[in-house]
């Protein structure tokens, strides 16, 4: 072969193989960017706060013959050796707060004398609670299987084992259940565990969360004089309420809601807040719950603070 040959031969494959290396760099390069857009979707995709609904609630409807009408209230209470001016105070208290002669009481409480004990108010909480899950499930098609998440809230009463250790015991949920029980968060505590069950849902995304609220008297209906701790007596009856929340996209379109803010304000920092609601036992020392006239301005105050 000529020399000249030889240097074009050389020269041509040269450039092939240049046009090869940049083939081959161009594809790296397209694969590299393919890759880190993916990445950049993926990553955004994660950090993108799972939408929160609430698919829907029941809430308990206690049969005719657990009702308590205002005459029936005030028999029940002067024939228990009730004061008379304690029972006076709270007839007052409660013609005024727009009960209807609906409202209804645990049986253990409609009794003369009433009975206060451990097993009533077990039984009590039992009927509302699993009336109130039964219903929801029944009327969304849910297995109890299917629930991933459960949070129970009693204020007061908190035995052991724990509410939620009841309802999963009753409706044989899995092992791997999240499980949490509220005690002594008062009034606010249906939308604190509605806060704890939105962070959860959002770390465990495809999710499904039950919330069972309630309330239970008794255990802490109060017999004394005082009429701070007598208006706990006039404010709650028997009750309860069970939701159900989702982070599965699949929810969307049945949802009744969708979650949009939760704010909390912890105003416990406070002594006039901290002391505002409290469990105590007066001079007779018979316990109960004290509700102070400072109640009302703390919860302005808590609303200014949002």
């Amino acid at each position: 072969m000529e020399p000249h040959s030889l240097c074009s031969s050389l020269e041509i494959l040269a450039q092939h193989n240049n046009t090869i290396t940049e083939l081959i760099i161009s594809s790296y390069h397209c694969f590299a960017v393919l890759l880190v857009a993916c990445l950049a979707t993926l990553y955004f995709a994660c950090r993108r706060k799972a939408p929160i609904y609430l698919i829907d609630f029941t809430c308990y409807c206690p049969p005719s013959s657990y009702r308590l009408p205002l005459a029936m209230f005030e028999e029940n209470q002067l024939f228990d050796n009730m004061d008379p001016e304690a029972v006076a105070f709270q007839c007052k208290i409660m013609e005024k707060s727009g009960f209807s002669e609906q409202t209804s009481i645990s049986p253990s409480l409609a009794q003369i004398p009433k009975i206060k004990a451990l097993s009533f108010a077990l039984e009590e909480a039992e009927t509302i609670m699993c009336s109130v899950i039964t219903d929801l499930f029944e009327k969304n098609n849910i297995n109890p299987k299917a629930i991933d998440i459960l949070i129970t809230n009693s204020s007061v009463f908190c035995p052991t084992p724990s509410l939620s250790a009841m309802v999963v015991n009753k409706f044989r949920m899995r092992s791997n259940i999240m499980s949490f029980n509220l005690s002594g968060m008062g009034c606010s505590a249906g939308i604190i565990s509605m806060s704890l069950a939105k962070d959860l849902l959002r770390v465990n995304r495809n999710s499904l969360a039950l919330i069972v609220s309630t309330e239970t008297l008794s255990l802490n209906w109060y017999t004394g004089k005082v009429p701070s701790m007598l208006l706990s007596n006039c404010l709650f009856r028997m009750g309860g309420a069970a939701i159900l929340m989702s982070s599965r996209v699949q929810d969307k379109h049945k949802a009744k809601y969708k979650l949009q803010h939760i704010v909390r304000t912890i105003t416990a920092q406070d002594d006039q807040s901290h002391g505002c609601v409290y469990q105590e036992v007066d001079p007779e020392n018979k316990e109960g719950i004290s509700i102070s006239k400072n109640i009302v301005n703390v919860s302005g105050d808590a609303l200014k603070k949002i």
